[in-house]
């Protein structure tokens, strides 16, 4: 035990801890406000103050702050804290509507043992999965089990990755009768999965504070959504959930004891199957039968609007015919009318002809007028010479 004790103060003792703030993204509200998956938190007042980083909120229950849970009772106790959680990689979502189960630290006779994280099939539409937690009261640890619900609940704070940042879910929601997957916070392959969604998350990456209250923990309260949710009706982990857990406890390279806070299985590849006798909550079931009514009023109104589509369709194309007829039309009547022009104009060449023809001769006749006169100038000198022997 003496062993023991030194390998989980070296792993997970408070003093060697250094993260102790609240993850930023839990006090940006505004953030929330713009993700879809903001309505995986329960109504509350909208008039709450949100804590600041790093400090408490008065939820102003009955329960004091002496009282982590709330008034639920812890499922296993502690002497110590848990170690770190450890950084991992998310296998593959197998397939619509399975959500992904963060990996935890669970405690047994030899010692704090990791969990694996794990896709899980939803018990029901529109179920959510609030993880389970550890929190300091009265000089030990209590660990709160997780459990499903219409909104996710207070897991102390505790930013597990992968959407669950301390507080709500922002890897999805639910919406049309199937879970929404969020791309930037889960690994997600489209071709297999098709509702999907970018949405940035911001997450702190690397070993992580794994517990809250107590020296080293996370000091953060309930706020009223989540108090909201603990009054909710909520499903116990399924038998497939308990039988992962309890696989975990039977592997010694699982405790912390044996793998100084490095498990050998961070997290399991293959999905677990959902309990098929899991009842959904009342409020659920109403909303759960409203949706398929909603998709079919749906369904109508994309039928209206593919026939009325059709129908601006087949008038365009009406249209376009009748003025490309009239085009036609026009263009047949110009060809006409340029045709019968050339064919006047040839006309007239063709009379024009025989006129150019003849011309000619009658052009050529003239010149031999006008050689005529010259002899009858010449002949006027010998009637002088008559005339000069008068004169004497």
């Amino acid at each position: 035990m003496l062993t023991l004790a030194i390998a989980l103060c070296i792993t997970g003792c408070p003093q060697t801890q250094d993260q102790t703030a609240v993850p930023a993204t839990q006090t940006d509200t505004q953030n929330q406000a713009s993700d879809p998956a903001s309505a995986n938190l329960a109504p509350a007042d909208s008039n709450s103050a949100a804590p600041a980083s790093g400090g408490s909120y008065d939820q102003g229950s009955n329960q004091g702050s002496d009282d982590p849970g709330y008034g639920v009772q812890p499922v296993a106790y502690a002497d110590q804290p848990p170690p770190p959680l450890p950084e991992y990689d998310q296998p593959q979502a197998p397939g619509n509507d399975y959500l992904w189960t963060p990996g935890y630290w669970a405690w047994g006779q030899e010692g704090y043992y990791w969990v694996p994280g794990v896709w899980v099939e939803a018990p029901y539409q529109g179920a959510l999965w609030t993880p389970g937690y550890w929190s300091y009261s009265h000089h030990r640890y209590g660990f709160y089990r997780g459990y499903w619900g219409p909104h996710i609940g207070y897991y102390g704070g505790v930013d597990y990755g992968f959407g669950y940042v301390g507080i709500g879910y922002q890897g999805g929601y639910w919406s049309g009768g199937h879970f929404n997957y969020n791309r930037s916070v889960n690994k997600i392959n489209v071709t297999i999965v098709h509702n999907v969604y970018n949405h940035p998350v911001s997450e702190n990456r690397g070993a992580r504070v794994s517990f809250n209250g107590g020296p080293g923990g996370l000091q953060v309260r309930a706020r009223p959504a989540e108090l909201a949710a603990r009054h909710e009706q909520h499903v116990a982990p399924m038998r497939a959930q308990l039988q992962n857990e309890h696989a975990a406890s039977t592997n010694r390279a699982q405790f912390a004891s044996a793998n100084h806070g490095r498990p050998a299985n961070l997290a399991v590849a293959r999905p677990l199957a959902a309990d098929r006798n899991v009842r959904a909550p009342a409020s659920m079931l109403a909303h759960n039968q409203a949706v398929p009514q909603q998709q079919q009023r749906q369904a109508i109104q994309q039928q209206h609007q593919a026939i009325q589509q059709q129908h601006q369709a087949v008038q365009q194309q009406q249209h376009q015919a009748a003025q490309q007829q009239q085009r036609q039309a026009i263009q047949q009547q110009q060809h006409q009318q340029q045709q019968q022009h050339q064919a006047v104009q040839q006309q007239q060449r063709q009379a024009l002809q025989p006129q150019r023809q003849a011309a000619p001769p009658q052009h050529q006749a003239a010149p031999p007028q006008h050689q005529v006169p010259p002899p009858q100038h010449k002949a006027a000198p010998p009637q002088k010479k008559e005339e000069e022997p008068q004169k004497k």
